[in-house]
């Protein structure tokens, strides 16, 4: 449904995007994570047609952004970091009047303007002012207006920045339910959002892609899947370099531990894929005369991915290439 190929986006001397190529499939929510300044907006904006690359192609629903990007607007709902509201309007009045630009016939006017509104929960403010209404609300008209001529592919840059919890989980929840009839890419540097809403993610830093698959397969292969927290007696430094000499341990890091006496510490550990350092660990750590008052299996979360993949220049590819153990293996030997 949406293909990006070695997607290019310079502003002067100023690389934004760099060589970038994903896709999403149909019926599918995509998370495109990274941080800020990543160049997730730049790729958003390509991809609405609102915005001109240097080089590369991509298409939506079968049309290319660049020769046909009436086509591909009229396919595409689109809600930018900031939504595009006239607060003088009530919201239907906003909602007819986005409708009759998008081409929405005048026969449908009426249904597909309801329609969003039930959709995007918003039929008893639809007579009130949208500058009268909370943020959570016109973040929910801002959906109502990609979705009201029935696009295809919706596109949500940053749906939930600046949103209280509760309306989190209501924009959470209507992007949900959105999946069933439409694609989704999901723009975002907030991990929960990816990790409870999408089934596939890609990661972008420093304008380029570092990774692209399900967040199952990318816990499991580039973090390990697993790892162990430690509750030790003993100078928090001096563990660390004990332990990152261990076989099969990854990364080790210290951690804040709620009301713990201050000559413990809690440490983190990641395994490599495929290895079990736990039997290693404990009698490194017994061996040392250190005191272990606990130790537990955890499981690798995406905010440990994330973090290792863009606190460091690294790049592993698609898909195929995460499910091909040889190449993982012989990437991070040239990475050493």
């Amino acid at each position: 449904m949406i293909k990006v190929e070695h997607l290019t986006k310079s502003y002067g001397s100023t690389s934004a995007i760099e060589d970038i190529s994903f896709t999403v499939e149909p019926g599918e929510i995509m998370g495109f994570l990274g941080p800020n300044g990543a160049g997730k907006t730049t790729t958003m904006r390509i991809l609405a047609g609102y915005l001109p690359a240097n080089s590369g192609t991509a298409s939506v629903a079968g049309h290319e952004v660049h020769e046909d990007c009436m086509a591909v607007r009229r396919r595409i709902g689109y809600l930018p970091e900031t939504p595009p509201l006239y607060p003088e309007m009530t919201v239907e009045e906003f909602l007819r009047f986005v409708a009759a630009i998008k081409g929405v016939k005048r026969s449908n006017l009426t249904s597909k303007v309801h329609s969003s509104l039930e959709r995007c929960n918003l039929t008893e403010k639809r007579q009130v002012l949208i500058g009268k209404l909370s943020k959570g609300y016109r973040q929910r008209i801002g959906i109502a207006q990609a979705i009201v001529h029935d696009p295809p592919v919706i596109i949500l840059d940053e749906p939930t920045v600046g949103l209280d919890p509760r309306q989190i989980i209501e924009v959470r929840n209507l992007i949900r339910s959105l999946a069933r009839e439409h694609t989704i890419i999901l723009s975002t540097h907030i991990l929960p959002e990816v990790s409870m809403t999408c089934s596939r993610v890609t990661i972008i830093n420093k304008g380029r892609v570092v990774a692209t698959n399900s967040l199952d397969n990318l816990m499991a292969q580039l973090a390990g899947g697993s790892g162990y927290e430690l509750e030790v007696e003993g100078n928090p430094l001096v563990i660390k370099q004990m332990l990152k000499i261990v076989p099969g341990v990854r990364i080790v890091e210290a951690v804040p531990g709620d009301n713990l006496p201050s000559e413990r510490s809690l440490i983190r550990v990641i395994s490599e894929p495929g290895a079990e350092p736990g039997r290693d660990i404990a009698s490194v750590i017994v061996g040392a005369g250190l005191g272990l008052y606990e130790m537990r299996r955890t499981l690798v979360s995406l905010e440990d991915v994330f973090l290792d993949l863009t606190l460091e220049d690294k790049a592993v590819g698609t898909d195929e290439t995460l499910n091909k153990p040889d190449n993982l293996k012989r990437q991070k030997s040239q990475e050493k």
